[in-house]
C-alpha cells in the first residue's frame, strides 16, 4: 500500500512515515501544497494524508481541485485548528475522515488502515514514460524490450523520478524521498545513482530520458 503525505512539518512528516514504513506502508512525502496536488495526480496512491495549513496552497484548497479533477484517492485530512466549521468544510469538499493534532501514531495507522480498508479498489501499477515502463506491484522495470535489472535503490530513484515526468526533481527532494535522511551538500550519491540509472535505461537507445537541468536536478522527459 502506498501513502502521500503532504505535510510542512517536517518533524511531523518523518515521524508518521517511519511509523506507516514500520507497519509495511510506502510512504512519499512532501511538504508544500502545490507540490503534494502535482503528486496526487501524478502516481496512484492508496490514501492521502493532507494537512490543512500547507505553505504554496493550503489544503482544502488541494482537496477540492483533486475531487473536481475526479481524483477518488481516499483523503485524511491532519490540522492543528479543532474548529467544527473547518471540519464540516473539509469533509464537505470531499475528504474521507479527519484527524486534529496533536494525535497519538496508533490511531493514525489505524486510520489509515481503515481508509485502504474502505475504498477497496486497487489502483493501477504500471508507470509508463515512453517505452519506460514501471510495474510497482512487482517492481520490474523494461525499456522497450529490454528488461532491466535494478537495485533497491535504483528502483526507488527510477519510481520518484517517474511519478513527476516532466518534472524537475531537486537533489535535496530526491535524498529525502529515496535515501529517507536530510541533505549533505558535500555528498555526490544522487549523482553516482543517476549515472547507474543512465547506463541502464538510456545506454543503446536515441532518445534518452533522464535529463540533468544544471544547478538544480534531474527529470525524466517524456519523449516529445
Amino acid at each position: 500500500m502506498r501513502v502521500l503525505v503532504v505535510e510542512d512539518q517536517k518533524r511531523i512528516a518523518s515521524v508518521v512515515r517511519r511509523a506507516l514504513q514500520a507497519e509495511g506502508f510506502d510512504v512519499d512525502v512532501l511538504h508544500d501544497g502545490v507540490e503534494g496536488a502535482a503528486a496526487s495526480r501524478a502516481a496512484a496512491h492508496d490514501v492521502i494524508l493532507l494537512d490543512i495549513m500547507l505553505p504554496g496552497r493550503d489544503g482544502l484548497t488541494v482537496l477540492q481541485e483533486l475531487r473536481a479533477a475526479g481524483i477518488t484517492t481516499p483523503v485524511l485530512l491532519l490540522t492543528a485548528r479543532g474548529r467544527a466549521e473547518e471540519r464540516v468544510e473539509g469533509l464537505n469538499l470531499g475528504a474521507d475522515d479527519y484527524l486534529p493534532k496533536p494525535f497519538i501514531l496508533p490511531e493514525l495507522v489505524a486510520r489509515v488502515r481503515a481508509l485502504v480498508r474502505r475504498s477497496g479498489s486497487a489502483k493501477p501499477s504500471l508507470m509508463k514514460v515512453g517505452d519506460l515502463a514501471l510495474d510497482t506491484a512487482t517492481r520490474r522495470a523494461r525499456r522497450g524490450e529490454r528488461l532491466l535489472e535494478l537495485s533497491t535503490r535504483e528502483y526507488r530513484l527510477l519510481e520518484f523520478l517517474m511519478r513527476s515526468p516532466g518534472r524537475v526533481c531537486g537533489r535535496m527532494a530526491i535524498v529525502e524521498q529515496v535515501w529517507d535522511y536530510d541533505f549533505d551538500p558535500g555528498t555526490n550519491l544522487v549523482d553516482v545513482y543517476i549515472m547507474r540509472l543512465r547506463e541502464k535505461i538510456d545506454d543503446g537507445f536515441e532518445t534518452k530520458l533522464i535529463q540533468t537541468v544544471r544547478g538544480v536536478g534531474y527529470m525524466i522527459k517524456p519523449p516529445e
